[in-house]
């Protein structure tokens, strides 16, 4: 609201619309977690939309106007071929893609007098205010007397140790594969919160420190719990208590005190008491240092290769595709809006946000809902003022004061609600479009409720078209790639577990990037397997590739914990299953192949 009052008030609405556009983006993209991650989370595609508006507000002027119609599209679809195979390399990366053209589209669509070197500069003071009030405000509440400034991070690490304590309560039991999957979810958020900015393994700050080495200790604690629930026999209750106290010393920073130690019968219990005994250890020592917390962050040729595999090479085609029609068909109409459609379409083909289908009546809907709350309110405010005006005998006055302001008020409301809009697609577009059709009035254009309506349903149909295009080629290459990046994770860890079972580091960072990949490949599959046949069909034999590939990680956790004593050798039972599970592995993959999907 700030950056937009500000050039209200300064009578330059124009130059408030950027502004409000970055900080929007801003709150879209910033999730709960740690202050220091946000700054990568949020401000890389900051940049990327700042140099969006820039590249955009250019394309107008390439080429003779009058075939303009025919060279914004193929702009605009050459560059949603590049952002569009960037955004398959990760999440940071997708907003990047996103928010690049998205900008692009808009610079080039939206009439404002400000030049495109200004618009960008705007557009990243927008989106800076809201990283700066992101870092510096404390949380709504603390439990903690540590610096405010690790609250995401504090939490983060706290979850772990509950999550913990979660699967060894249900170990022996139903729920034991879903506490499993809450467990990695967990050391993944608390990775991911500890990886920010100066945040790193030589940290000089103690508070820092202390936050490493108690992620660290819980790297031990969620190995021997994997292997205890992988057992498949129930523990007693009391192996839970140790490290629910744990995560309490963390959120409030106070000392762990006694831990209770469960009975060292078996490798399992005999690794969680020698787990619990070295997080009491690493909590007493309050400046203790860590192990390999932050992620390894890879190159940028690994980075530009994925990016234009298989899996970039075809979601970029898809984007380009979706961007391109979308913009000729809006230029071709004849549209004032026309930016609208390629911006909604751009949305509309990000997988990240759910299945095809769901997505597009989701923003159907939200769009629809939106409108009509925005036409509503804004008919009743201009009729009050109306009435107000010739109540008091001044013609016409109402409307022109109160408008702005109106308006302002918006778009603070609706930046209120994106944090809670953004759990649900449909949601979050019906606040976008009352937030956006603010800032439309506010640029000086007529409104346009519901033609944006109109606008909107043909980039769903655009959109739902060109997702279900047979491409040449096989597609499902985003779950193939997800799916062999598990499976070789998965060797490798298997690998150094059994080569060398006495280096805690080593195969502590190699399980980790087992589980990580292993959750991404599901989470890959699980959206695939909710859309149409046409998409699901061509994915669905990854799922046995899955299955095997959770039991054999669970396996060599269980195997890791058991060869982590120097006198202890395989068991044959462990020795068979993994050869079992190597099988099943194998012929999984060859079932895929005769299938017709690669693999």
């Amino acid at each position: 609201m700030l950056p937009l009052l500000l050039a209200v008030i300064a009578d330059r609405p124009t130059a408030g619309v950027p502004a409000a556009l970055g900080a929007m983006f801003a709150g879209i993209n910033d999730r709960p977690g740690g202050r220091r991650s946000s700054v990568s989370r949020v401000g890389i595609p900051a940049l990327a939309g700042g140099a969006g508006l820039l590249i955009g507000s250019a394309l107008p002027a390439v080429g003779p106007p009058e075939a303009a119609s025919f060279v914004l599209p193929v702009l605009l679809g050459l560059l949603g071929l590049v952002a569009g195979a960037l955004s398959s390399t990760g999440p940071v990366a997708s907003a990047c893609g996103t928010q690049l053209l998205v900008a692009a589209v808009v610079g080039a669509g939206m009439p404002l007098p400000e030049s495109g070197g200004e618009r960008a500069l705007l557009f990243l003071a927008g989106a800076g205010w809201a990283l700066f009030l992101r870092l510096v405000l404390p949380s709504r509440q603390r439990t903690a007397g540590g610096p405010y400034r690790y609250d995401g991070e504090r939490e983060a690490v706290a979850s772990v140790y509950v999550a913990v304590a979660e699967l060894l309560r249900a170990a022996g039991g139903t729920r034991a594969p879903a506490r499993r999957a809450a467990l990695t979810a967990a050391l993944d958020q608390a990775q991911d919160a500890l990886s920010g900015p100066r945040l790193r393994r030589y940290a000089r700050s103690a508070a820092e420190r202390r936050l490493h080495a108690q992620y660290t200790a819980a790297l031990p604690l969620a190995e021997a719990a994997t292997a205890l629930a992988w057992a498949g026999e129930p523990l007693p209750g009391r192996v839970t208590e140790g490290p629910l106290r744990l995560a309490r010393a963390v959120r409030t920073g106070s000392p762990c005190g006694p831990l209770p130690a469960p009975v060292r019968a078996g490798a399992g219990l005999r690794a969680l008491d020698d787990a619990l005994l070295a997080a009491a250890e690493a909590f007493d020592h309050r400046a203790g240092q860590s192990l390999r917390t932050a992620r390894r962050r890879p190159g940028l040729v690994p980075l530009l290769r994925r990016a234009f595999g298989p899996a970039g090479r075809e979601y970029g085609f898809r984007v380009a595709l979706c961007c391109g029609i979308s913009a000729a068909v809006a230029l071709g109409l004849d549209h004032e809006h026309w930016y609208w459609m390629p911006a909604t379409a751009v949305f509309l083909v990000k997988p990240d946000l759910g299945p095809l289908v769901s997505r597009v009546l989701s923003r159907a809907a939200g769009t629809v809902v939106g409108a009509a709350v925005f036409a509503g309110f804004f008919a009743l405010v201009a009729g009050a003022s109306v009435a107000g005006a010739s109540g008091a005998g001044v013609s016409g006055a109402g409307v022109s004061g109160a408008g702005p302001l109106v308006a302002v008020a918006a778009v603070a409301v609706c930046g209120a609600l994106i944090p809670v809009a953004t759990r649900h697609f449909a949601a979050q577009t019906a606040v976008v479009t009352v937030l956006v059709l603010s800032l439309v009035l506010l640029a000086g254009e007529p409104q346009a409720a519901w033609g944006r309506v109109v606008e909107s349903l043909t980039a769903c149909a655009i959109v739902l078209l060109t997702g279900h295009l047979p491409l040449p080629g096989q597609r499902g290459h985003r779950v193939r790639d997800a799916v062999d990046t598990a499976v070789a994770a998965a060797h490798r860890y298997l690998r150094h577990v059994l080569a060398h079972p006495q280096d805690g580091p080593g195969r502590g960072a190699l399980r980790r990037d087992a589980y990580r990949s292993l959750a991404v490949a599901r989470a890959a599959l699980d959206l695939s397997a909710a859309e149409l046949p046409p998409i699901a069909g061509r994915t669905a034999a990854f799922e046995e590739v899955a299955g095997a590939l959770e039991r054999l990680v669970d396996t060599t956790t269980a195997c890791a914990v058991h060869l982590h004593d120097p006198n202890a050798a395989l068991p044959p039972s462990h020795a068979e299953r993994i050869a079992a599970q190597l099988a099943d592995l194998d012929a999984a993959h060859r079932a895929s192949e005769r299938s017709g999907v690669p693999a």
